[in-house]
């Protein structure tokens, strides 16, 4: 349990797809101009991470890696089938996308047209391929786990989004220099929040140091006490040979 709390608010915070690695910037930068499209196109990119991750999690145990075509049988143990990762993600990916394009169009016509392009343009969203290719480098142990990080990644880069959306609405307003408008106050407000989002690596470093030093106490209370009774042992010594 603790496993999946710890990777479910790490993938939110700390290695967030876009203020960690910068994936998924060309949708990110060009459908925040408005929160309901950022809402419509994050909740799609949840959707999309959340079945593909856990998807091509079984591809690669079961297919892909080193080894895993063993359960076919002995002779099929030694067959390696790696460098048809990228084709079959982006396949599984593009099929998912797909489905969720005709969904939107189906449920939500207004959206549909807002996202314009940059829906079936997930299909080749860095960050879509990237949640895959993190989860494989990773060697996520569990299809639960792998579940995990799909939600978890999808839900910060909604989060990222849904802010600079939020930001870009009322800085309209704001007397920003002409020279800075545009892209330029966006990525100038994009760097800060990620500078910010590093501060959240203390969430999870913090709680180790406290066991360090615990450790590193106990061990300058041990030497001080040997050090001590070896001081005394040669003070003893020195007196008995005084008496003498």
């Amino acid at each position: 349990m603790l496993e999946h709390v710890e990777l479910f608010f790490k993938s939110i915070f700390i290695d967030n797809m876009v203020f960690a690695t910068f994936l998924g910037m060309c949708s990110y930068l060009a459908v925040s101009k408005k929160v309901s499209t950022a809402v419509g196109l994050g909740a799609a990119v949840i959707f999309v991470l959340a079945v593909t991750v856990p998807m091509n999690w079984l591809l690669d145990q079961y297919l892909l890696r080193d080894g895993a075509l063993a359960w076919l049988g002995p002779e099929y143990a030694d067959y390696n089938l790696s460098f048809l990762s990228f084709i079959l993600f982006i396949a599984t990916i593009a099929t998912m996308v797909q489905l969720v394009e005709i969904v939107v169009e189906k449920f939500s016509p207004s959206l549909y047209n807002s996202l314009g392009i940059f829906l079936p343009l997930i299909a080749v969203n860095c960050a879509i391929l990237g949640g895959s290719l993190f989860m494989q480098s990773r060697d996520i142990q569990t299809l639960g786990l792998a579940f995990n990080y799909g939600i978890s990644s999808g839900i910060g880069w909604f989060l990222a989004i849904l802010a600079i959306a939020a930001i870009r609405e009322k800085i309209r307003y704001s007397n920003v220099p002409a020279p800075l408008r545009g892209l330029g106050i966006t990525f100038i407000i994009t760097g800060l929040m990620a500078i910010g989002f590093m501060s959240f690596g203390g969430m999870l470093t913090g709680g180790d140091d406290a066991p360090k030093k615990e450790a590193t106490e106990t061990a300058q209370k041990v030497q001080d006490k040997e050090v001590k009774n070896e001081i005394d042992e040669n003070s003893v010594s020195y007196n008995n040979a005084l008496n003498k």
